[in-house]
């Protein structure tokens, strides 16, 4: 199972991502990624990422899957904290990588986003 935790929800994503994150993991389940104030310190960093940290473990006991991972994009340090709490407790997190492509139409340029795969945060 592939808990999405990022601000882009996995009905959204193209055809080639959701592929490969159904070959790699079966199941894809988005969590909502959480608003982080830019004002909070560490500690309330550490608090929200404990939170999320005990669900994520709390979900993959209730699924019992094979292969379980994280995928894990947002806030840096948010991500880096829950990312070191996850490894601690032996769950695999994972980063989507792309490429950019620059298309110019009636004088606008817009960023295309083309998924590449998913990258280990770490290996376990």
């Amino acid at each position: 199972m592939l808990l999405n935790l990022s601000n882009h929800p996995s009905h959204n994503w193209d055809k080639k991502q959701t592929e490969a994150a159904k070959l790699a993991f079966g199941e894809i389940v988005d969590i909502e990624f959480p608003q982080i104030d830019p004002e909070w310190d560490q500690h309330q960093i550490w608090q929200i990422a404990q939170e999320f940290c005990n669900n994520i473990l709390l979900a993959i006991v209730d699924k019992a899957h094979n292969k379980n991972a994280v995928h894990l994009m947002g806030e840096t340090v948010f991500c880096f904290c829950l990312a070191n709490m996850l490894k601690d407790a032996g769950v695999q997190c994972v980063a989507s990588t792309t490429r950019r492509n620059a298309v110019e139409k009636n004088g606008v340029k817009t960023s295309v986003f083309e998924f590449v795969q998913f990258r280990n945060y770490y290996d376990l």
